[in-house]
């Protein structure tokens, strides 16, 4: 069984092998599909990520919806994450990693986020989550029981279980450009 450093390695081999044209390609298909989903369409609050350049892309997803919901995003505060309300790109500024974040107040009444978008380097069939390795999720989700769905392109899914600790939190779904994987 590959450990947890091995994956990473052979995502980001993966990952570049997609020019960004194909992966925004994917992320859109992903995200239409998402749009569809019955949680999200009753959801008011969602809790969704400012995508890096190898992710699946939210961009244009969070200013599109962010007309109609309340869109949360994570901002990065020494080994913690923080959540703050999306309200438009004027209102971002790089952080840490070179991640936008919005720059308002941070919110802590998270029993009103309806639903979370959750990225990842990796999922497996079974829900299970590998990360960037820093554990920012991983606490995050820790202090607030959300319903998370996971989302990657369909070649970061792995066939064969992840490797999870106490630490690591299952997903309650995975969603790839090819639909509901778990």
């Amino acid at each position: 069984m590959q450990n947890k450093a091995q994956i990473r390695f052979e995502i980001t081999q993966k990952k570049k092998q997609y020019p960004r044209e194909e992966l925004n390609r994917l992320s859109l298909r992903l995200l239409n599909q998402l749009e569809q989903h019955p949680r999200f369409q009753h959801a008011r609050t969602v809790l969704l990520y400012y995508s890096l350049p190898d992710e699946v892309q939210t961009h244009g997803f969070v200013e599109k919806w962010s007309k109609e919901k309340d869109i949360i995003l994570p901002v990065v505060k020494g080994d913690e994450l923080e959540l703050r309300k999306y309200t438009g790109k004027e209102n971002l500024t790089k952080g840490n990693f070179h991640i936008e974040e919005p720059t308002g107040e941070p919110i802590n009444e998270w029993d009103t986020i309806d639903l979370a978008f959750i990225p990842g380097v990796s999922f497996d069939r079974q829900g299970n989550r590998l990360g960037r390795g820093k554990g920012y999720y991983d606490r995050l989700l820790h202090k607030a029981s959300l319903y998370k769905i996971g989302i990657c392109f369909h070649f970061q899914l792995r066939e064969t279980p992840l490797p999870a600790d106490a630490l690591d939190i299952p997903m309650d779904e995975v969603w790839t450009e090819n639909g509901r994987m778990y």
